[in-house]
């Protein structure tokens, strides 16, 4: 992999990753496009970049990472922990589910769902507007929802925003447990991938790996701030249009 390639690929992770319209899918397509393959060397560059996308996180919520957020982190725990068992026990099943089509579908589905969950949410007030006010029991049933981003294609952010707004989250507390949520996820996803592809990480271009880390990282956390503006006085419809008109476009190719 060249530089532009990784600068190319960290800069579609890092604007992808945490917003409501799924990485794989624009994955699929940039790889597609820069002729590049879904072989060990990319999975392996793909670890140092989602690596980089976490680290951003951790960095825009720096004030979370404390023991007085004791019990902000019991409720994130407890939402990744549907995703940890099940994915432990169903993890070969689930990687037999990744196919194009089946991602551009659940783009169009996804699109749908953020329709429909918008239409309803603008006709009731939410019952929860902050971190602090969401409970164990709401914690968990995002983390429910978020099940639904083993099938390629949905977003675990769009699948965790769309059950919290469900259960009446306001959009930016709906966002920023995703966001928080995504630090065990990832941590461990990344954890699982490093192990598995350490060696080809060591054969690869560690100065392409370098630029694409940074380059991921600084538009990741630029991403979050501004999805966090953004919600803050608009609703989800744009992405939803995005997510179904993408959905589309990937049958097209596919």
């Amino acid at each position: 992999m060249d530089i532009i390639s990784a600068i190319i690929i960290g800069i579609v992770e890092g604007f992808t990753e945490f917003l409501p319209i799924s990485s794989t899918g624009h994955m699929i397509v940039v790889s597609k496009f820069l002729g590049l393959h879904q072989d060990e060397a990319l999975k392996a560059y793909e670890v140092i970049i989602q690596f980089a996308a976490i680290l951003a996180v951790l960095v825009e919520y720096r004030d979370k990472i404390s023991f007085k957020e004791i019990e902000l982190w019991k409720k994130v725990l407890v939402a990744f922990l549907p995703l940890l068992v099940v994915g432990y026990i169903f993890k070969d099943e689930i990687k037999a589910l990744f196919d194009p089509v089946v991602v551009a579908y659940m783009f169009i589905i996804g699109g749908v769902a953020f329709l429909i969950v918008e239409y309803f949410y603008r006709k009731r007030e939410p019952r929860v507007k902050s971190l602090n006010e969401l409970s164990l029991k709401d914690a968990f049933i995002i983390g429910l929802f978020q099940l639904l981003s083993f099938i390629p294609g949905t977003s675990r952010a769009g699948s965790t925003i769309i059950g919290a707004m469900l259960i009446g989250v306001d959009r930016k507390t709906s966002a920023e447990f995703s966001f928080l949520l995504a630090i065990p996820v990832m941590g461990a996803v990344s954890l699982y991938d490093l192990l598995k592809h350490y060696k080809d990480l060591m054969q690869g271009d560690l100065v392409a790996y370098l630029v694409g880390f940074i380059t991921a990282f600084v538009v990741a956390y630029l991403t979050i701030k501004l999805f966090l503006a953004f919600i803050s006085k608009f609703s989800f419809i744009p992405f939803a249009i995005y997510r179904i008109l993408f959905g589309l476009f990937l049958l097209y190719i596919f």
